[in-house]
């Protein structure tokens, strides 16, 4: 019998003198010659993506071992093809099933997000407040005057108290509520805009008690449920304003955040371009919305790619398109 070194030697003979012949240069000029790019595909996007397949050069398949055993190396998926996968992915496991119990803690999650996003729009301080015998300033009608920043306190004029901020807080909660109509079924919906009205309860109390030293728990219930049911007027306003139009959508803002004062918070004539700017951001907002995805939600509001601003923020687009310029 045969050693088994004696097969050994053979192969090596069979194939190491022919490739050993091979120029360096000329194999990596060959595999560079013949390397395949991955690019983004035109076509259509699929969640299982083909494996593209890279052939093997000529120059290698001139050995004898190469012939009788030919390879094709699969290249790694596109990176683009990688971040939608996972993207699709993210989508079905932040939007579970309609009703299941999954359900339920994701939305108090991603609510308690937006809702976040929704209360910075016009936060404001009260520095008093943490300050032992410090007074509070007043307004003329009696309510703590804090310190805030943001378009809607230095653009628009508005005071910023605890109920413009409860306003501005409820205007972006309903464009949100607007939004999250479309989720796939009813029980979706009703749970999402449930939690998010919860959050703002428990903030607003949270308020209450360390900004305004509301200390009792009674006060402090008593004024969340005239705020659940100016919620529900704000609802009720703002829909008619989206379908009758602009003048009724200026009424409901002009009643809800100037408190349907003809003069502002300086005692001069309000300006009603202030209201106009208004409208056309809830235009502008609800528009936008429509063409995010309930999963993107929370990364799109705040997001600012180059100079569009995010989509809760201020735009000189509405400005221009009140004082009618393109």
């Amino acid at each position: 019998m045969p050693p088994k070194n004696m097969y050994t030697a053979r192969l090596r003979y069979l194939c190491y003198p022919r490739c050993s012949k091979l120029p360096v240069a000329a194999i990596r000029s060959s595999i560079s010659s013949q390397r395949t790019i991955c690019t983004t595909s035109t076509a259509p996007y699929r969640d299982s993506a083909p494996h593209s397949v890279v052939p093997v050069p000529t120059t290698l398949t001139n050995c004898r071992y190469a012939q009788r055993h030919p390879r094709t190396v699969a290249a790694s998926p596109c990176p683009c093809f990688q971040i939608r996968r996972a993207s699709s992915q993210l989508s079905r496991v932040i939007m579970p099933r309609p009703g299941t119990t999954a359900e339920t803690y994701v939305a108090y999650g991603m609510t308690q997000k937006l809702f976040e996003v929704c209360s910075s729009q016009a936060d404001y301080s009260i520095p008093q407040a943490s300050q032992k015998g410090a007074q509070v300033p007043k307004t003329e009608a009696g309510e703590d005057l804090g310190v805030g920043e943001g378009w809607w306190y230095e653009d628009l004029g508005l005071m910023p108290t605890f109920s413009t901020w409860s306003q501005i807080t409820f205007l972006h909660m309903y464009l949100l509520t607007v939004r999250l109509r479309v989720l796939p079924s009813y029980e979706s919906f009703q749970t999402y805009s449930r939690h998010l009205i919860d959050h703002f309860s428990h903030n607003a109390e949270h308020r209450m008690d360390v900004l305004h030293g509301f200390t009792s728990r009674t006060i402090r219930n008593k004024f969340l449920k005239d705020l659940f049911i100016q919620w529900r007027g704000v609802l009720a306003a703002y829909d008619e304003g989206l379908v009758k139009g602009d003048a009724v959508l200026g009424a409901a803002i002009w009643r809800n955040l100037w408190k349907a004062s003809h003069t502002g918070p300086d005692g001069k004539e309000l300006d009603w371009t202030k209201i106009a700017r208004v409208v056309a951001y809830m235009r502008r907002v609800t528009s936008e919305l429509s063409q995010v995805s309930e999963a993107d939600l929370i990364f799109q509001l705040c997001q600012q790619t180059g100079d569009k601003p995010s989509i809760f923020g201020y735009s000189e687009f509405d400005k221009k398109l009140v004082q009618g310029k393109r």
